[in-house]
């Protein structure tokens, strides 16, 4: 799981690499006695008396405490910039007993780009298992579209990663990465709470715990990075769109760097 440095609870810059890379990290909050309990209670609640949609903040009113907690505003400060917004659209969804089917797609518009301006957030109030139906996350595709006509062919992937995760995790996810949801086969219903934060603000400077002498460091993983799902024709494709989004959060600027791996003459050597 990821972590958080201890001024003013921003992640650090490997934190925010990760993101660039994988799209996605795991956090897990530490939130008063009792209130994970609390939430899968009325989760369990609006299981049987229907679910409220994006009305799911006002019918459980705690939730504000977890989007309040510093714990969890300084990260999305770090990839969203101070300021950041909690989109109108939120949902419960539950994985009932018997749901056996997989449905692999993105939340957003299936287009490639390399700035973080939406974020999805999904919220685990009890402890996941593999029989109960996890959501499934596919690392590094936030930087690559495909028709979810498409993709609602697919099963699994070499490389997916399962959020078998304990009660009370966070998943933060860019708003494009790939993901689904596996056949819950307990006698269980499983909730996730869904909620997306918008950026206000471009960026013109590292928002979270940066340590500018680690660039070097970081561009340089960020070109190495390579998953099980990658194919060859991808990756200097890849390459450019991780350097470019490190580039965006750091600067403000969209243009390769004079010499970066991500100018033309050397990308081609990804081929």
């Amino acid at each position: 799981m990821a972590t958080t440095s201890a001024a003013a609870n921003l992640l650090d810059d490997d934190a925010v690499r990760e993101f660039v890379s994988h799209g996605y990290l795991v956090l897990r909050p530490p939130m008063p006695d009792g209130f994970a309990e609390h939430v899968l209670a009325e989760c369990e609640r609006l299981a049987v008396e229907g679910n409220p949609g994006n009305g799911i903040y006002e019918a459980i009113p705690r939730l504000r405490e977890l989007f309040e907690h510093e714990q969890v505003r300084g990260p999305l400060d770090s990839l969203l910039g101070p300021g950041h917004v909690m989109h109108r659209h939120r949902h419960l969804h539950t994985t009932v007993p018997g749901f056996s089917s997989f449905h692999w797609h993105q939340d957003d518009v299936n287009m490639r780009h390399h700035q973080v301006r939406r974020i999805l957030v999904m919220y685990y109030p009890q402890d996941v298992t593999h029989e109960m139906g996890p959501t499934i996350v596919l690392p590094g595709t936030h930087f690559r579209n495909a028709p979810t006509s498409r993709m609602n062919s697919y099963t699994n992937f070499r490389g997916q990663v399962e959020l078998n995760v304990p009660a009370g995790t966070l998943a933060i996810t860019h708003y494009d990465i790939w993901h689904t949801r596996v056949p819950n086969t307990t006698s269980r219903n499983r909730h996730m709470l869904k909620f997306v934060f918008d950026r206000v603000h471009e960026p013109t400077a590292p928002s979270w715990n940066h340590d500018p002498t680690q660039d070097e460091r970081i561009r340089e993983e960020l070109v190495h990075q390579r998953f099980e799902h990658d194919g060859s024709s991808d990756a200097y494709k890849l390459v450019s769109l991780r350097l470019k989004a490190w580039n965006w959060l750091t600067t403000g600027t969209t243009e390769p760097e004079p010499g970066s791996p991500d100018e033309p003459t050397v990308i081609s050597s990804y081929r």
